[in-house]
């Protein structure tokens, strides 16, 4: 069962066009400051920001658009040939590049987890997850009961620690908002460290380890 900690809450600046200060980016890199080379996933369209500061971190880069795909309105991702249309969840998972088991540092998922059905969510969570080496994190922005727009912005670093966004056209959310506990489950085994924002959203890392009582304690410092 994943562990879980929280933290206060901390101002995103959604729709205001500035970036803001990530708690939890912050806590991550701070814990990778001695890793060489991390192996970072971006789940969501590639902008040129994100690639100049994971580059100039010595990253290797994996890109797999999976918001995008999710977000287009063309059906590719259905089944309709049934009664009941079937989310392809093994269409989607198709887009992710070869990526070694076991290796990656940091997976930037983003709001994806906002834009997909409840059926597909354990499959695609524990792909990403197996990816992780041990210590890797997912990264998730998820949105509160009180946001119900905003499926259509576009997330991205400007630095390490700093968040930027991109808001479309206010698309309504299609789903309703995850719980923190519904989070947890999704998890394998590990931790799962939730940030709270003044701006609708939650920004969770959820970090591949089987908890002991000395790890829990690095974990909180």
């Amino acid at each position: 069962m994943p562990t879980t900690d929280r933290e206060d809450a901390v101002e995103l600046g959604l729709g205001t066009g500035e970036a803001r200060i990530s708690g939890s980016l912050d806590w991550l890199w701070a814990r990778l400051r001695d890793k060489p080379g991390p192996r970072v996933l971006d789940c969501g369209p590639v902008r040129e920001s994100t690639v100049n500061v994971l580059v100039e971190r010595g990253a290797k880069l994996y890109v797999a658009d999976l918001l995008s795909l999710v977000r287009r309105t063309n059906g590719s991702l259905w089944d309709y040939t049934g009664k009941v249309p079937l989310f392809r969840t093994d269409r989607l998972l198709s887009e992710l590049p070869m990526i070694p088991p076991g290796s990656l540092s940091i997976a930037l998922c983003w709001q994806l987890l906002d834009l997909l059905p409840r059926e597909a969510l354990v499959d695609v969570v524990h792909r990403i997850y197996s990816y992780l080496e041990p210590s890797g994190v997912l990264f998730f922005l998820l949105r509160e009961p009180c946001l119900a727009k905003g499926a259509d912005t576009t997330w991205y670093l400007q630095t390490l620690t700093k968040l930027g966004a991109q808001v479309g056209g206010q698309k309504p959310f299609p789903y309703p908002p995850l719980s923190n506990r519904e989070m947890e489950r999704l998890i394998p085994t590990g931790m799962v460290k939730t940030v709270l924002t003044r701006s609708g959203l939650r920004e969770v890392l959820a970090v591949r380890w089987n908890p002991t009582p000395r790890s829990i304690e690095a974990w909180a410092r």
